[in-house]
């Protein structure tokens, strides 16, 4: 036996290493999201159909909202009807066929009451229809 040969200590243990090496891994998923990247493009083409000719209407999802007006007075308007203010309601749902996805704007003149407009508002939300807004005039520029 060489005098110079390293031979391990009696006793002596091996260590783990406590470190882990990410590299390999920061390697990899760089190279997924270039493939990623470069795939991805190729995925949205579309593929050319002939598509069958029907007599049915178009869906007309720009439908103009329906809007509800609150005069000075308080006389409550449906477009440009004026109507009660307990065939409110009935009236929305017999105009929107039940739908509770149409649009409604709610306009009030400046001189009424936001308590006022608010509680319309509300009347309108509490009949089931979720797409109720304000409409306000934009300040002109001077």
């Amino acid at each position: 036996m060489g005098a110079g040969v390293n031979r391990p200590v009696r006793g002596a243990r091996h260590r783990p290493m406590g470190e882990i090496n990410v590299t390999p891994f920061v390697d990899v998923m760089l190279v997924l999201l270039i493939v990623f990247m470069v795939t991805a493009p190729l995925l949205t083409v579309g593929v050319e159909v002939d598509l069958p000719k029907t007599e049915a209407g178009q869906i007309n999802a720009d439908a103009a909202p329906l809007v509800v007006s609150i005069k000075a007075d308080g006389a409550l308007y449906l477009q440009e009807a004026e109507i009660d203010s307990e065939a409110l309601i009935p009236r929305l749902q017999a105009v929107s066929n039940a739908n509770p996805d149409i649009r409604i704007f709610v306009r009030g003149d400046a001189s009424v009451s936001y308590g006022d407009v608010l509680g319309v508002m509300g009347r309108i939300q509490a009949a089931g229809f979720s797409k109720v807004a304000l409409v306000a005039k934009l300040p002109e520029m001077q």
